[in-house]
């Protein structure tokens, strides 16, 4: 290769290395400056991030799904067995990319901005989150923030990617990273047909001591929007109580009768619950539970993938489907 560069006139061999220099200058600053628009205001990134921190549940998976390790990103607060503060799928993927727990960030009483700052970030995702103006306002004292694009939690797993990665100069990364996802969704599905065309709800939370009340999750939540990835479908109860934008939805067990389209209940819980709704007067008539077509999840792993994120849908995929191919085969 060099005694070709040097057969070459000097002034083709000017013009070759000049081109490259060029396209590699393009390459890098295509995207930037990019302006990034959410609820919460407007987005300059002035240069492709370096340090890139994230704050609420899940953002971080984006960088470390294409490969990028953050300074710091939450701790996890749901379904973390061993108390390391750090999912399986997430330790797994810092595993596989030989890099160490980043800084985590304590947000058990919110956002600890100090403990943001001083990781020192060029970026701060948080895509999927709740933040309020003022905490946005907070963060951007620090560094650019992507916050939510409509309301708050109910940036799905498709939309997180496609925030978070184009902040990163990483557009095309990232949908790539969607097709992947969508591709390992599709064979899964594909092996339970019995899911086609089922209905299903997710129960935020049953006190097996007083079912007066049943509260559910709406189509703006993204554990519903994720029965939609999985070819569910959703029950005119909870499509007529998402029509308000809201992301749950309750109704007085008298009204139970509501729920008579629904094929499929998911919610958390254990066999006391399973045994407390079938000995229940009002919503032991409800068809999944008399069929107990219901999958309940635990406060562990699998229960908190259940709201799907870019790394944990891959990890519990399968689990999960099973789970509901279960449910809805007793529906039949």
């Amino acid at each position: 290769m060099l005694r070709f560069f040097r057969s070459l006139p000097i002034l083709v061999v000017a013009v070759v290395f000049f081109a490259a220099a060029n396209a590699a200058r393009a390459q890098d600053d295509t995207e930037f400056p990019l302006v990034i628009q959410h609820a919460l205001g407007t987005t300059t990134i002035k240069k492709k991030p370096r340090r890139v921190a994230t704050v609420a549940w899940a953002n971080h998976e984006v960088p470390l799904a294409l490969g990028v390790v953050p300074v710091g990103f939450a701790a996890a607060n749901f379904g973390d067995d061993d108390g390391d503060g750090v999912l399986p799928w997430v330790a797994g993927k810092l595993n596989e990319l030989g890099a160490q727990t980043p800084v985590l960030f304590d947000e058990g009483d919110g956002i600890d901005f100090e403990a943001v700052a001083a990781t020192e970030p060029d970026v701060i995702l948080a895509a999927y989150s709740g933040l309020s103006q003022a905490d946005y306002d907070t963060l951007s004292q620090i560094a650019p923030v992507v916050a939510y694009p409509t309301t708050p939690w109910s940036t799905d797993w498709k939309e997180m990617i496609r925030l978070n990665s184009s902040a990163l100069g990483m557009k095309k990364e990232g949908e790539a990273l969607i097709a992947g996802i969508e591709g390992n969704i599709a064979a899964a599905v594909a092996r339970h047909p019995t899911l086609k065309g089922k209905t299903a709800m997710f129960v935020t939370h049953l006190d097996p001591f007083d079912l007066s009340v049943v509260n559910f999750y709406t189509t703006n939540d993204t554990r519903v929007r994720f029965f939609a990835d999985l070819g569910l479908e959703a029950p005119k109860s909870v499509l007529d109580a998402s029509s308000s934008g809201v992301y749950a939805g309750s109704i007085s067990a008298e009204h139970v009768d509501a729920f008579d389209d629904v094929d499929v209940l998911v919610t958390y819980g254990n066999a006391d619950l399973l045994a407390a709704m079938a000995a229940n007067p009002l919503l032991g008539r409800m068809p999944a539970v008399k069929n107990n077509a219901i999958v309940t999840l635990g406060r562990d792993p699998l229960g908190t993938a259940a709201n799907p994120t870019p790394l944990s849908i891959s990890w519990v995929l399968e689990d999960y489907v099973s789970l509901l191919a279960g449910a809805a085969e007793k529906s039949e």
